[in-house]
């Protein structure tokens, strides 16, 4: 005689690769590749945030690059902050935009999400946190240009340095963070 089947779990069930509702109607998927962060997952993002808070603030003062008119003479070093006080004389419109971009929207970005995952925003949060994502992922695209730009004029020399890495991981690792964050759709 076949052993009696267990009767199918109902759509929605918990199980493992079942979908689950998230607030707000959202579905996501409690199977490995899908899952909502629980426990440690969500602890692992929380600190992972708050080291943000910490490595953005250096990787603004950290070299970026090395640019030197001449091989001969030696190369000044240029960071974030060093880059938007040269843009102040030049074009003060021009360095506040960059100064948004590149250090206050990151900021802003990593400070919304430690808010949403220590529960005082919870999932009402994200909507503003996509608007973040998108001002705060522009300053990928500015320091691309600078290199660009100063690579292309072919007077000088551009050697990029350690902060380029260090300001380049914090963006990867932010976004990162932003996107697990969006995908649990967090709640306390």
């Amino acid at each position: 005689m076949p052993a009696p089947r267990a009767p199918s779990a109902a759509p929605g069930a918990a199980g493992a690769g079942s979908q689950i509702a998230a607030p707000g109607g959202r579905r996501g998927l409690d199977a490995p590749g899908g899952r909502r962060p629980r426990g440690a997952g969500r602890q692992v993002l929380r600190w992972t945030n708050l080291a943000l808070l910490v490595l953005f603030p250096v990787s603004w003062v950290a070299p970026l690059a090395r640019a030197g008119l001449l091989p001969l003479f030696g190369l000044d070093e240029i960071s974030v902050l060093t880059g938007i006080r040269a843009l102040w004389g030049e074009d003060r419109a021009l360095a506040a935009l960059v100064a948004l971009l590149a250090v206050a929207a990151p900021a802003a970005k990593t400070a919304w999400l430690a808010l949403i995952h220590f529960g005082a925003l919870g999932p009402r949060g994200l909507p503003v946190l996509g608007a973040l994502s998108k001002l705060a992922m522009a300053d990928v695209f500015l320091v691309a240009v600078y290199i660009v730009l100063a690579r292309g004029v072919g007077v000088g020399r551009v050697e990029t340095a350690w902060g380029l890495w260090l300001f380049t991981a914090c963006v990867l690792v932010s976004m990162a963070v932003t996107h697990l964050t969006r995908a649990a759709a967090w709640t306390r």
